[in-house]
């Protein structure tokens, strides 16, 4: 994979997401820190038993299929479509966000509104274009008004995700924003507390970072240096488990 600092339009990339470039630190992005902070408990990964029925046996078309005539809760009564994810089925990094948006809604694929435009700018920051990494979410159909999805939401549509994870074992999982964090990590603390660091999904041993989600960052821009952080820790941990 080409080097971000070597790439010759990465100043465009950075300009893109807002980030005014600055000069390159002495050390380098493998040596960002690891966990300051013990990983959360763990919690099972794809488990037949917990997941129902036979989802865990399902390959990618059959998965989709069932995604797409989902009834398991609420969610599928409001939609247009549901969105199962797009991207590279074997991809390196994973990227995992919130829920469809009425964009998402509307053309089946996670993150294609001015959120989705930064997140390109995003990967492409630290050399990735978006067809090289796999999209999704944690909930497959928007909520009404774009509301959080609700725990019993992200649960009905856990066991989806889990064998997406599972079929593509990525290296690398990034989680955009709380609700795809705490669902992810089991966890209640907020996305400043666990984002900078290290973790890991489970019991899998698939590194996670945490970052902002994109439309955050939009209202927000000036987490967008912390973001960027983020992307030069994932960036590392990938590189260090494929040297």
């Amino acid at each position: 994979m080409t080097n971000p600092s070597d790439h010759p339009r990465r100043s465009l990339y950075l300009d893109a997401m807002g980030i005014q470039e600055w000069a390159r630190r002495d050390e380098t992005a493998s040596k960002l820190p690891a966990a300051s902070v013990p990983d959360p408990a763990p919690v099972s990964a794809v488990r037949a038993g917990q997941m129902g029925s036979d989802v865990a046996t399902l390959d990618w078309e059959p998965l989709c299929e069932r995604v797409l005539a989902c009834t398991q809760c609420a969610l599928h009564k409001g939609r247009t479509q549901a969105v199962f994810g797009v991207g590279n089925r074997q991809a390196q990094w994973m990227i995992i966000g919130e829920a469809p948006g009425a964009d998402e809604d509307r053309q089946g694929e996670p993150f294609v509104g001015r959120a989705g435009k930064l997140l390109n700018n995003m990967l492409l920051a630290v050399g990735l274009k978006r067809e090289e990494v796999y999209i999704a979410n944690i909930v497959k159909c928007r909520p009404p008004n774009n509301r959080d999805p609700q725990p019993e939401e992200a649960q009905s549509c856990e066991p989806y995700l889990q064998r997406q994870i599972e079929l593509i074992k990525p290296k690398l999982i990034l989680a955009l924003g709380r609700i795809a964090a705490q669902n992810l990590l089991k966890s209640t603390e907020a996305v400043g507390v666990l984002r900078g660091k290290r973790l890991n999904y489970g019991d899998t041993g698939i590194p996670l970072v945490v970052t902002y989600h994109p439309a955050y960052l939009l209202r927000s821009p000036r987490e967008k240096r912390k973001a960027w952080h983020d992307l030069q820790l994932a960036r590392a941990i990938v590189a260090a488990s494929s040297s």
